[in-house]
Formats: structure tokens, sequence, C-alpha cells
């Protein structure tokens, strides 16, 4: 399978700078609970979390809802945090957002557990695929209806790995 560049490395670390600047000040003199959603974001986050000026604590979470290059719009919760999030600043963040029903269920779910306050962190964003209204607070970069693979996204699990955004052609 051939994939070409659609991002490049230099962009995204340019990008993950300016996110992790907006992020630092609406986050001024507070702890940050980053809820990194795996395996997508793992990689995201941890560049994202080195930028970030204030105090960041790392917790975890896994939902399915993709089989090969399709969604199957049902969500299957793989692991939860370990942390307790009630009363606390809380930053979700995600690789990729298209339809929304992920984020949807995972932000009824955390709201569940009475966070102080909840926001949304994205890498990239297809908003043409939404079905789902979700309010995501920090984008990344905003693309059409391509699958994309690259910087922690994966095609079966494959190509994660790769330090830019790749389309697969």
């Amino acid at each position: 399978m051939k994939i070409k560049e659609y991002i490049s490395k230099e962009k995204i670390e340019k990008k993950i700078e300016e996110l992790a600047i907006q992020i630092s000040n609406d986050y001024k003199g507070k702890d940050i609970n980053i809820i990194c959603v795996l395996k997508g974001s793992a990689i995201f986050t941890v560049e994202l979390a080195l930028k970030i000026k204030e105090n960041v604590k790392l917790d975890f979470i896994e939902v399915s809802s993709y089989s090969g290059t399709k969604s199957t719009g049902k969500i299957k919760l793989n692991k939860d945090i370990t942390s307790s999030i009630t009363g606390k600043d809380v930053l979700i963040v995600e690789d990729i957002i298209d339809t929304g029903i992920t984020l949807s269920y995972l932000k009824d779910y955390l709201l569940k557990k009475n966070p102080k306050s909840l926001k949304i962190c994205t890498l990239v964003d297809k908003k043409e695929k939404r079905k789902e209204n979700v309010d995501v607070d920090y984008v990344g970069f905003t693309i059409e209806d391509k699958f994309i693979v690259g910087f922690g996204l994966d095609y079966n699990e494959d190509y994660r790995n790769l330090p830019y955004i790749g389309v697969m052609e």
C-alpha cells in the first residue's frame, strides 16, 4: 500500500506548539488532567504535554468503534481512566474526530464523573463526516474526508509510527 504525505512532520510540530500555547494560557495556574484516548492519541498527547507550561497529569481511556476504514457506530469501552476527575479541570486529547459519535460518548461518560471543567483537543477534525454535534475547544487541522494514517493514526494497527500524516492511496 502506498502512502502519500499529507501533513508534514514540521507542520504537525508547529501546530502542536500553537495548541500548547493556547492551552497553557487558558489553564494558567491550574493543573490540567489530560485524558489520552488510546491508542491513536498517544503520540499527539505526549508531544502536546511536553510543550504545555502548566502542570499536567495524564490518564488514559480506550474506546473503539472502527473496523478497517469504517466506523461501526458502536462504542466499546476497552479501558477506563484510573484516577478520579471529580472537581478537576479535564482535557480530552483525541487524534481525530470525524462522526463525533466516539467523542459524544466520551464527553457524556466523563461528565458523569463530575469534573470541574471538560474540554476537547483534537489533532485532526473531519467536520463534514459529523453525525453527532461535538464542541471541540482546540483543533489542530481541519481536513476533508480522507482516510489518513501516521502520527498515531492507524489502519488496522499499522502505520501509527509514521512521523507525518499520510493519505492511503
